[in-house]
């Protein structure tokens, strides 16, 4: 059986770092897991106003129920977590019983200034207690997008990032197995 996770990313730019800490992970899955990029470009900001959800958020909310984990690139923007990210994950526990959020195992990982996103981090952190998502606690993924760890395509370059998410990758699949086991 193979673990289906669903990679956000809160930066809606393609050549972002943090969407290239994504293609590197979707590069390097462990044997046994599958990852499927989310497309936050077109969601709408969550309006409560909003009776008919509109497809993008249609399409996002099918890929949470179909994904057992999640991996999130957390953007880091005035000291806090990207709107783009807040805003799927506030969908997201619009859902009857936040089902769709609620018992997920997760890992975070982000690249931005010198500090590599770590205060974003711990703010996604403290959300993802509020929604019940387990978050993998170790390793942690926090890289310098202007330290030359990158190219200018947004493409992981630093070897021992990119050691470091194939760690968590693999310890992410194991925290799969311990939360469902």
């Amino acid at each position: 059986m193979s673990l289906n996770v669903l990679a956000i990313c809160g930066s809606l730019r393609q050549k972002s770092a943090n969407k290239g800490l994504l293609r590197y992970a979707a590069a390097n899955l462990p044997e046994g897991m599958q990852l499927t990029m989310a497309d936050l470009s077109d969601m709408p900001f969550y309006n409560a106003d909003i009776s008919d959800k509109p497809a993008a958020v249609q399409r996002l909310l099918g890929q949470l129920a179909a994904a057992d984990a999640l991996l999130l690139a957390c953007p880091e923007y005035n000291y806090s977590i990207a709107p783009a990210l807040k805003n799927a994950l506030d969908w997201a526990s619009r859902e009857p019983g936040n089902a769709l959020l609620a018992g997920k195992p997760a890992a975070i990982m982000g690249a931005g200034g010198g500090m590599g996103t770590s205060r974003a981090q711990y703010h996604l952190r403290q959300v993802c207690v509020y929604l019940n998502v387990h978050v993998l606690n170790q390793p942690e993924v926090f890289a310098n997008a202007f330290a030359g760890g990158f190219d200018g395509d947004g493409n992981l370059l630093d070897a021992a990032i990119q050691e470091n998410i194939r760690k968590q990758l693999a310890a992410l699949q194991a925290w799969h197995a311990r939360l469902s086991g």
